[in-house]
């Protein structure tokens, strides 16, 4: 791969730059998807001074093979499943179930740390711009785009800093726009397009969510 980002920040960064039409509206709300998608997403929100929240969504990892996604679920009860994981490796609706339940725990839990008691945002007759730190099957993406549309936002804007052609391609149908910076003619895995991929940790989503509502508190008074 000819191009790398650093890290999450810089990759942020440029991304941010590729946003600039949404740049200082009162009707844009960027969305991280944690864990690696908010430090991408901070920056963007900084950038464009928009107000920054989370969206959650967990990969439902094949149990032999957890990197590989037959699917996801987002909040709101929303499951999506990659159907030809799931017919190529005859998985069972009781092992979809199984690894699903688990799965929920988590996003409850990641839910109540991330947000505590600060309300959801309002996501109605916005533009979300929903970020991650890259796409591969974009099973996770898909399922957090159908939570979304239930809350009849007025745009979504996928936004991402590497993934491959026909994941953008397939995303291009669901959504209003997708914006990705790198797009390799041979990808792999989405940390070959970064030095730094280490993993994000919860303290750093916490700390990152609560400097970007600070910042915005600042610039309303």
């Amino acid at each position: 791969m000819s191009e790398r980002f650093k890290n999450r920040r810089e990759a942020g960064q440029k991304l941010a730059s590729e946003l600039s039409v949404y740049a200082n509206r009162a009707d844009v709300l960027v969305l991280g998807l944690p864990r690696g998608g908010v430090p991408v997403a901070f920056e963007v929100a900084k950038a464009l001074n928009a107000p920054l929240d989370v969206f959650l969504v967990r990969k439902l990892g094949v149990p032999d093979r957890p990197e590989l996604a037959m699917g996801a679920i987002a909040s709101g009860g929303i499951q999506v499943l990659n159907q030809p994981v799931v017919r190529s490796l005859q998985i069972s609706d009781e092992i979809i179930n199984c690894v699903a339940r688990s799965e929920q725990l988590e996003l409850e839990r990641r839910e109540q740390v991330y947000r505590g008691n600060r309300p959801a945002p309002k996501l109605q007759d916005q533009i979300i711009l929903l970020i991650d730190d890259g796409l591969a099957t974009g099973a996770t993406m898909r399922a957090a785009v159908m939570a979304l549309r239930d809350r009849q936002p007025a745009r979504i804007v996928v936004a991402v800093p590497i993934a491959p052609s026909e994941t953008c391609y397939e995303l291009r149908s669901e959504v209003d726009e997708v914006i990705c910076p790198i797009i390799p003619e041979r990808f792999s895995a989405v940390g070959r397009g970064y030095e730094d991929f280490s993993q994000t940790t919860d303290e750093e989503v916490q700390e990152l969510l609560q400097k970007s509502e600070n910042s915005q508190l600042v610039a309303f008074h």
